[in-house]
């Protein structure tokens, strides 16, 4: 009976199609997939940034392949033959940017953004976010990482044509989380200084190959960035990569964590964070023992930031914010209370807030600075203790 009723939602949910909303700042968004290197020590990510409007736009697919339809279904339902119900309802879905469009120049550069995804996502799942921040003027990296941790990824081998899958790998039996969680942390937190080390490459005015061979060329970023002004984001075991990565690379300004799940940071690397963190928290996720971890940082830099946004749950960070409800329940039980449009307003502006503050930026986004401190409607300062998945 259940694929009988998984078929109807289906149809039901074709009708009211996942729509991502765009960016509401003042830059049109282009966006273009970048790969570097022949092997799994290169880079995949995907590249949203301030673009000129262009006649005939095409928009890309949100979910880029089929494969992730099926990475998707195995991590958060253990069932790949759900697979089949995502692509129907979700594989034709667009994000709302211009798909290699032209790049928008700027004299002094833009500031740079790096980002890293959540256990079991990919490098398209938070293309509203980084949509908002891109039309705010900030070129945003979101990364596809290669630690096991993606639903599903790929290299291009040397051999041309020929694709390297890299599957989504649970806790081996036998083994520590701990210990397994921390070894791709590490790696995810190099990843995002190799994501930097790139972009100051080709400022340098190295020639960077895309071996994806987009229509787009990656010189165009050589006079477009600020490389002074660099912060690092995630989301869930993406946000505690960002503080990682802090650690990792003095060039990193300041972190955003999103629901950051500290578990896998060890605990003598908490004295060693040095730059700004804001901790931007959902209510229904995190554990009085992760909530510590964060006072821990804060008290040691009075620059970091605890704030919590009220009526939202952990996917509420994600674009699954924006599916209809009962596929979104399908997925991942309940949803928050808050409107997904003013939820990813909240958490936008506060970043922005906080990145033009640490970053030095001459914008006007110090106007939403109230929310740093947990002021305002649906945010409260620090974190609740609520019962939490984890």
């Amino acid at each position: 009976a259940e694929p009988v009723s998984l078929a109807r939602l289906s149809c039901g949910s074709m009708r009211r199609i996942l729509a991502l909303p765009p960016g509401q700042g003042p830059h049109q968004v282009g966006c273009t997939d970048v790969m570097v290197g022949n092997t799994q020590q290169g880079l995949f990510l995907r590249l949203f940034y301030p673009c000129l409007p262009q006649a005939g736009a095409t928009e890309p697919l949100w979910i880029p392949r089929s494969e992730y339809c099926r990475g998707l279904a195995d991590v958060t339902l253990r069932r790949r033959w759900f697979s089949a119900l995502l692509s129907i309802t979700i594989g034709s879905c667009k994000v709302p940017v211009s798909w290699n469009g032209p790049f928008k120049p700027h004299s002094s550069g833009y500031p740079l953004i790096i980002f890293s995804h959540g256990l079991g996502a990919f490098r398209t799942l938070y293309s509203s976010i980084c949509t908002e921040l891109a039309s705010r003027g900030f070129v945003v990296a979101a990364l596809e990482h290669r630690d096991h941790s993606a639903a599903t990824t790929y290299s291009c081998t040397a051999e041309p044509g020929t694709e390297e899958w890299i599957p989504f790998q649970r806790v081996p039996q036998g083994q520590k989380e701990f210990y397994f969680r921390n070894k791709q942390v590490h790696q995810r937190a190099q990843e995002c200084v190799r994501a930097l080390r790139l972009f100051q490459g080709i400022a340098g005015g190295r020639s960077v190959p895309n071996i994806l061979h987009q229509d787009w060329d990656l010189s165009v970023l050589k006079d477009g960035l600020d490389l002074t002004k660099v912060a690092v984001m995630g989301h869930s075991f993406g946000g505690v990569t960002a503080v990682l990565a802090l650690v990792k690379e003095p060039s990193f300004r300041c972190a955003v964590a999103l629901d950051a799940w500290m578990f896998p940071l060890e605990n003598m690397l908490y004295p060693e964070v040095p730059k700004p963190v804001l901790f931007i928290n959902t209510e229904k996720f995190q554990t009085p023992e992760s909530v510590a971890k964060m006072k821990r940082l804060s008290s040691r830099n009075g620059q970091t930031r605890i704030v919590t946004v009220l009526g939202t749950v952990h996917e509420d960070q994600t674009d699954f914010t924006f599916l209809p409800g009962k596929l979104f329940s399908l997925i991942f039980g309940r949803r928050g209370t808050l409107d997904p449009h003013k939820a990813l307003a909240i958490t936008t502006r506060a970043a922005l807030a906080f990145l033009q503050r640490h970053l030095e930026l001459e914008e006007e986004f110090g106007q939403w600075d109230k929310l740093l401190e947990g002021i305002g409607d649906s945010v409260v300062p620090e974190a609740p203790f609520c019962c939490s998945r984890l």
